[in-house]
């Protein structure tokens, strides 16, 4: 439970705007400067009120007002929570995870689940174009935005396409640049489905929450498959967008 005591202190000094424009500022402000984060509590509306000698009317119009901009989300029998703030990710681009957040303003980081290397399996085989067991690298993280959980990714590829798994630190599109085998284009599959318990663990969510699974097969100039990931991201982040043309 976050205290806006401080936040708030402000409150109808010297200001013109109505009592709720004040409190949804504030909010705003404390959301974009990360005082808020996402999944961080509010008071209850009956403190608010109480904390910042205003009605419980003022206070219930100026939190509408923020979960119509989408910037709070109401959760029945547990209060208002600050939103996840929603990633559009351009599906007709190929870039990597680290480059979308980058150019979003975000900070791409990584918490490593496996880095290994083995022999491929038969569906690793199958998509990527190889001999069961010939030898692979595999790249298993939570990738995240502000610290925040966006996706669980499962990445792939053959190991004659970098040096080691140690060469991936925070990139891998950069790892592969480095080694000349940076995919340059890709087929890529979208579909819903519902978080299973450990996906949700991993993303801090929760067991059955909507989720998208992008499944990416990269390809080299020559027609070679250099990568095969399979990313689950949480449904409330992510909006996944593509241009269309009739020409």
């Amino acid at each position: 439970m976050v205290t806006l005591t401080n936040i708030m202190k402000v409150l109808g000094d010297a200001s013109s705007l109505p009592l709720y424009h004040q409190l949804q500022r504030a909010l705003r402000e404390a959301i974009a400067q990360r005082v808020l984060l996402p999944d961080d509590a509010l008071p209850p509306e009956r403190k608010l009120a109480s904390d910042l000698n205003v009605s419980r009317l003022t206070v219930r119009k100026a939190l509408d007002g923020l979960v119509a901009e989408g910037l709070l989300v109401r959760r029945p029998g547990s209060g208002n929570f600050i939103s996840h703030t929603r990633i559009e990710q351009n599906f007709s681009k190929l870039s990597s995870f680290s480059e979308d957040m980058r150019a979003r303003g975000r900070r791409p980081g990584s918490t490593w689940l496996e880095r290994s290397a083995g022999g491929a399996t038969s569906e690793e085989a199958a998509r990527l174009r190889l001999s069961p067991g010939d030898r692979v690298y595999r790249f298993h993280r939570i990738r995240h935005a502000d610290d925040t959980p966006m996706c669980v990714e499962y990445a792939t590829v053959p190991a004659d396409c970098l040096p080691s798994p140690e060469s991936v630190d925070k990139s891998m599109y950069q790892a592969l640049q480095r080694s000349g085998n940076r995919p340059v284009r890709a087929l890529q599959r979208l579909s819903a489905l519902l978080l299973s318990a450990e996906q949700a663990r991993l993303l801090e969510a929760r067991e059955a929450d909507a989720g998208l699974a992008v499944e990416r097969l990269g390809f080299l100039s020559d027609g070679r498959v250099v990568e095969f990931c399979r990313s689950y991201f949480r449904g409330d982040a992510y909006d996944f967008v593509a241009e269309l043309s009739s020409v």
